[in-house]
C-alpha cells in the first residue's frame, strides 16, 4: 500500500509541476509520476524537507523540483523534435 500511495502522490506532484509551468509532461501518467518522484528527490536535496508533508514528500520543495524537471524534460523533448 505504501508504494501505491507514493506513486499517487508522485503523480499529483508531477501533474502540479506541469500545470504550473503550463506544459505537458512527456509520457502522460507515467511521465507525471516520474517527474513527481524525481522532482521530489531533487527539490528535497536542494531545498531541504520544509513545509507541509504528504506521503513522505515535503510538498513545496517537491513541487519546485517537479517544475525544474518538467522544464528540463520539455527542453530535451523540444530539442529532440528539432533534430
Amino acid at each position: 500500500m505504501g508504494l501505491l500511495w507514493t506513486l499517487i502522490v508522485g503523480g499529483v506532484i508531477g501533474w502540479l509541476g506541469g500545470l504550473i509551468v503550463g506544459r505537458d509532461v512527456p509520457g502522460g501518467i507515467i511521465g507525471n509520476i516520474v517527474a513527481g518522484l524525481v522532482g521530489a528527490w531533487l527539490g528535497t536535496l536542494l531545498l531541504g524537507g520544509w513545509g507541509p508533508s504528504v506521503g513522505g514528500f515535503a510538498l513545496i520543495p517537491a513541487i519546485i523540483g517537479a517544475i525544474v524537471v518538467v522544464l528540463i524534460l520539455s527542453a530535451i523533448m523540444r530539442g529532440a523534435r528539432r533534430a
